[in-house]
């Protein structure tokens, strides 16, 4: 007897190919069944008329990396019909420790106290014994390496022997199962790094044929200089990339999308194995720190403070920002309308404001009163900015070489919508609604898309498989004002009913994965 039976549901496999009619059905933990056989005999049989069975959804860029010890049900992820998560993104993550490791990740991450692992392998088995509510791979990241080894100063050129000791972390945590190396070489402490270590760390990378996850220095002005960087050096390794959140910053930079779709048709042609991903949204989320330049962010947080109270030093910062030299200024590319306060922990008043509206509040330039507030703050601090335009994140989301992901971040109470919503806007809004490509295709970038990238078995409606399982309603699928969903009915995690018939059950069905 089976567990499950989904009768007569249409099936979206997740291969691209056309939706069909079937009875699936489910034993244990696996995808027993698919057939047109009129089956009955199952614990649960659930009418899937008019509904649509897909394989549950892939998130190859997340960052819930700390927020599945703090919710160990997964209710974010799978009330959108995510069950499994690709984490340790951006070059930020939570293993190799360190304690400076541990000191620089809230913004991001958020906060956990309890640091009780060492390495991949320990936080495999610390969360597999708590329990999470979504499968979980996790990148090796950059940031961890150069914490750990370089200890006096993470914020400078490594030495030989520096990348020598990075480079065998990297091959350690590989050995335990992590699904590759992501760096941020736009963030402190990654932006540092020179051709020499990123060549190095990549070997490594090759030599246990994993993936190597990138977000790269510049997605604004220098974009174009920035994604051939990263281009060159996988190509001189031979190293399969991820190009993380595809995108050009900025109304003036809008026309580079063209090109940087070119290019990594290009370097494909040529043998690089190398695709994106994007999330469904024309603003983004980051660390409010991430306005200042590279020298400021490589100070410790108590010299930042110094540097913001000094009047000589903040006209100086400023021009660095108004007039950038080979680094990405957001807020010289966005403006002060376009860049929000998401959340201050200590300044939890101003959440919600434009930089401009706080200018005007407090009586000052924007940038004066954005050096005032981050001065101040000794938690996280986190915003929301504009980043481009429809036509263009349409255009890179309908390109064959597109995954869907979110970039979730779960460090402030007040999210991106991204965090809770993101598979279903995809869906609702660009599919559905306005038709940007096809069900099938759109599924395909949910799951298939990320299965194949990442090596792993999930991602397809497919006999012998894991059951990994979403069953929508397209009529009444859609995305909330107050964070929540409409139209997910049934979510299975290995098998296991994370939602069933709409209720969340609360209950813990992932795991951490091992590649």
């Amino acid at each position: 007897m089976y567990d499950y039976i989904f009768r007569n549901a249409l099936v979206v496999d997740g291969t691209g190919g056309e939706p069909y009619k079937a009875n699936v059905a489910i034993f244990g933990k696996d995808i027993a069944f698919i057939g047109s056989e009129d089956i009955s005999r199952a614990k649960n049989v659930i009418n899937a008329e008019g509904k649509i069975l897909t394989p549950g959804f892939i998130d190859i860029h997340t960052h819930t990396d700390l927020e599945l010890l703090r919710d160990k049900t997964g209710e974010k992820r799978i009330k959108q019909g995510i069950t499994t998560d690709v984490s340790g993104n951006c070059g930020i993550g939570v293993f190799p420790f360190s304690e400076a490791l541990k000191n620089n990740t809230s913004d991001v991450l958020g906060a956990w106290d309890n640091w009780s692992w060492d390495s991949f392998k320990d936080y495999k088995e610390f969360v597999n014994k708590r329990g999470c509510g979504t499968n979980t791979l996790l990148f090796t990241p950059h940031s961890a390496l150069r914490y750990r080894v370089i200890k006096n100063d993470a914020a400078s050129v490594a030495n030989d022997d520096e990348i020598s000791a990075m480079c065998s972390l990297l091959d350690k945590e590989l050995s335990y199962g992590a699904v590759g190396f992501s760096t941020g070489l736009y963030y402190a402490p990654c932006v540092f790094s020179d051709k020499r270590e990123l060549i190095d760390l990549l070997s490594v990378v090759k030599k246990h044929n994993k993936l190597f996850s990138v977000h790269h220095r510049c997605e604004g002005n220098d974009v174009v200089k920035s994604l051939k960087e990263v281009l060159d050096l996988s190509k001189a390794v031979g190293v399969k990339t991820e190009i993380s959140h595809l995108k050009a910053i900025g109304k003036v930079n809008q026309d580079k999308v063209d090109i940087l779709l070119r290019m990594i048709e290009e370097y494909r042609e040529d043998g690089l194995d190398v695709k994106f991903d994007q999330y469904p949204y024309t603003f983004g989320s980051t660390s409010l720190f991430s306005l200042l330049p590279p020298r400021v962010l490589s100070l410790s947080k108590i010299e930042q403070r110094l540097a913001l109270s000094l009047e000589s030093e903040r006209e100086e910062i400023k021009k660095e920002m108004l007039n950038p030299d080979s680094w990405d200024s957001i807020y010289q590319m966005v403006g002060p309308d376009d860049i929000w306060i998401s959340h201050l922990q200590s300044n939890a008043s101003y959440d919600g404001l434009s930089l401009t509206e706080l200018g005007r509040l407090l009586k000052l330039d924007p940038l004066d009163a954005l050096f005032n507030i981050l001065a101040e703050e000794r938690g996280s601090a986190v915003m929301l900015d504009k980043t481009t335009n429809e036509s263009e994140l349409i255009k890179i989301m309908t390109h064959p070489l597109m995954a869907f992901s979110s970039d979730s971040l779960y460090s402030s109470p007040t999210p991106h919508p991204r965090s809770y919503q993101a598979a279903i806007e995809f869906l609702s809004n660009y599919v559905l609604q306005k038709g940007v490509m096809s069900i099938q295709r759109a599924i395909r970038c949910l799951s298939g898309e990320s299965a194949d990238r990442l090596s792993i078995k999930r991602g397809y409606i497919k006999e012998g498989y894991p059951a990994d399982i979403v069953l929508l309603d397209p009529k009444r699928l859609k995305c909330n004002e107050d964070l929540t969903n409409d139209g997910i009915e049934w979510v299975l995690v290995n098998g296991r009913p994370a939602m069933e018939n709409g209720i969340f059950k609360g209950i813990s069905c992932g795991e951490i994965l091992s590649v």
